[in-house]
């Protein structure tokens, strides 16, 4: 069954108030792993699928990120996507893969710490993308917020030379030649069938992920009438100052906190 638990081993955890996981859970048929962080007083808890950027080994989860967010009084569930870590399959870059969000958000609704109308989607660079998707298939997210986050595949194979050659191989060539591919993997097209409001979180001088992702889901949003909210942080890139983005993970916490419940 999606979301269902296989095993669970024990991680060392940098906060002695956190429990972490390393989670081997079930997606289409695919055992696939990832991390689950969740405090150790017990209680009642949002919870919170966090989606990881990058592809492979590049911007695999990092433990003292989840750890963050656990800290917040969440249950975070932060899955590596198939073919990763030891999981099966391949992970192609908000394709098939976008199952093991959906999944991964099974996995938090079946946790027993964690209340069930509550569960919130980050995403962080492409995992904003992720998060999208997921809040347009799940349909029962209580919030998303993206982080830098892509919103249009196109623009990233445009704007990132650097990741071209990857993205003909996992997507199976260009824009111009598989528009459909592109479109499949771009929740702009589908923003319509998503119903949680919208945290966006983007430096302006971003050149990973350009901040016209950002405009170009705001625009959209907004033209939908869907509930969204942009915190647009003019000097900075990609990634914040440390204490600049502490600060900026505990207000989206709060934010993401009072939200109402779905």
């Amino acid at each position: 069954m999606n979301g269902e638990i296989i095993s669970k081993v024990k991680y060392p955890s940098p906060n002695p108030n956190i429990n972490v996981w390393i989670v081997t859970y079930w997606s289409h048929g695919l055992k696939i792993k990832g991390l689950l962080a969740e405090p150790k007083l017990e209680g009642t808890y949002d919870g919170l699928l966090y989606l990881r950027g990058g592809i492979k080994s590049v911007g695999m989860v990092r433990v003292g990120r989840i750890v963050q967010f656990a800290s917040e009084g969440f249950v975070v569930m932060a899955p590596f996507y198939r073919g990763n870590q030891g999981g099966e399959g391949n992970e192609d870059f908000a394709g098939e893969d976008r199952y093991d969000a959906i999944s991964a958000i099974e996995v938090l609704r079946n946790h027993a710490a964690v209340h069930k109308g509550r569960i919130h989607a980050f995403g962080f660079s492409r995992g904003g993308v992720m998060a999208l998707l997921a809040g347009i298939l799940a349909k029962n997210l209580c919030s998303i917020v993206t982080w830098g986050g892509v919103t249009d595949m196109s623009l990233t194979y445009v704007e990132r030379e650097d990741l071209r050659r990857m993205m003909k191989r996992v997507i199976g060539g260009t824009p111009s030649k598989f528009p459909i591919r592109y479109k499949w993997r771009t929740p702009l097209y589908e923003l319509e069938r998503l119903h949680a409001p919208i945290l966006i979180i983007h430096g302006v001088k971003d050149k990973n992920v350009s901040v016209e992702h950002a405009y170009r889901l705001e625009k959209r949003l907004n033209e939908l009438e869907k509930q969204v909210e942009s915190w647009y942080f003019e000097e900075y890139t990609h990634y914040f100052p440390p204490s600049v983005n502490r600060e900026t993970l505990h207000k989206l916490c709060l934010w993401m906190k009072n939200q109402p419940m779905v």
